[in-house]
């Protein structure tokens, strides 16, 4: 059942950036932006965590994830270490997630060349 709300969860976070896409003037990467920033703000209000718990991976996969991430990533690291944790936490924690992409987007540009629009 598990796959199935994450699923779910997931689809509807894409249906709505998709619906944002199509009938708004917002191009893509301020949707993005919209979605890292709303997964921040949530968390910081204390509602994305119930949620995560709930969709599990359809919470945590999108882009409202990555900023779920960030913010308990700073969150930890400014009970560990104080303020300085407001500028490595959120980095540390999604590390691996950046590199992952970069390596990624390098690999994939050796391979296949971009088309112009």
């Amino acid at each position: 059942m598990q796959y199935i709300i994450s699923f779910i969860i997931g689809g509807l976070l894409c249906i709505i950036a998709q619906i944002l896409i199509d009938k708004t003037r917002l191009t893509p990467a301020r949707i993005l932006v919209i979605y890292v920033t709303s997964g921040v703000l949530l968390t910081a209000v204390g509602i994305y965590e119930p949620f995560v718990e709930f969709a599990g991976a359809g919470a945590t996969v999108p882009l409202t994830g990555f900023g779920y991430s960030l913010a308990n990533g700073v969150r930890e690291e400014i009970a560990a270490r104080g303020i300085v944790g407001i500028l490595t936490g959120g980095l540390g924690a999604c590390a691996a997630g950046i590199a992952a992409a970069i390596f990624f987007s390098l690999f994939f540009t050796l391979f296949k060349k971009p088309k112009a629009k």
